[in-house]
């Protein structure tokens, strides 16, 4: 199981998938859900349009995807690595996977098809789904970046739209380069989980585990944010 410590998100669905769903949303009712799941406290959405050689390679039928984004509580993250944390965190995923079932309800209701994938499933990597979208990269440290933050966790919901915002490029290419450059997450990682090369070693770190998140709370990305980061890299490339 990839995240060790959380447990499975009970089924709350209260409405079916439509028989015959619909496949486009309007600008306007895609507007109300974006502001309705912000309101849940959701930081932002991101969409994927998953390619042909994707889910090929993951062998699933799944074609578009709704990325629901949550800021994961800045208290939890500062604590060390504990049970007590560990269930902190099981106990903030399962509130916000209520909140997703009750999204994808909201898309039911209206005629499309919706369903939660699960989030402890390893027949297929949401990071990777994540990576599809062309709204998010990988850091050094192995976190998934998006420009709301670093410290996000999401879910994700597969539907019938098929004429969802997606995006042909991905404008966080750049935080690659940006990373090879940094070298924080490798000073400060508690567990050396990074060869000598800096490579990370998903073996040694302790964050499914343990909970710990320490990467995260020193990461210029966390620490000053997307936006600033960006114009210090702009400034650097001059």
């Amino acid at each position: 199981m990839r995240f060790r410590y959380h447990q499975p998100i009970p089924n709350f669905y209260e409405i079916e998938n439509p028989h015959h769903p619909k496949t486009t949303i309007s600008d306007d009712f895609l507007k109300e859900f974006r502001d309705i799941a912000i309101a849940s406290r959701f930081a932002g959405l991101s969409y994927a349009k998953l390619d042909d050689e994707f889910k090929k390679e993951w062998k699933i039928d799944w074609d578009n995807i709704i990325i629901l984004k949550y800021a994961m509580s800045e208290e939890i993250l500062r604590m060390d690595p504990s049970k007590e944390k560990c269930r902190l965190m099981d106990e903030e995923f399962q509130e916000v996977g209520a909140k997703t079932f009750a999204l994808a309800d909201i898309l039911r209701e209206n005629g499309f098809m919706a369903d939660l994938i699960n989030p402890l499933d390893d027949r297929v990597s949401l990071r990777a789904i994540a990576l599809q979208s062309n709204d998010a990269v990988i850091t050094r440290s192995n976190m998934c970046l998006f420009k709301e933050g670093l410290n996000l966790g999401f879910f994700m919901i597969e539907t019938s739209i098929e004429n969802l915002p997606f995006k042909d490029e991905n404008e966080l290419e750049w935080v690659r380069d940006y990373c090879s450059t940094c070298g924080v997450c490798i000073d400060r990682c508690p567990e050396n989980a990074f060869d000598d090369d800096g490579k990370f070693l998903r073996k040694l770190c302790t964050a499914h585990r343990e909970g710990c998140s320490v990467c995260i709370n020193f990461c210029p990305f966390y620490k000053r944010g997307y936006d600033k980061v960006k114009k210090r890299y702009s400034r650097m490339k001059k």
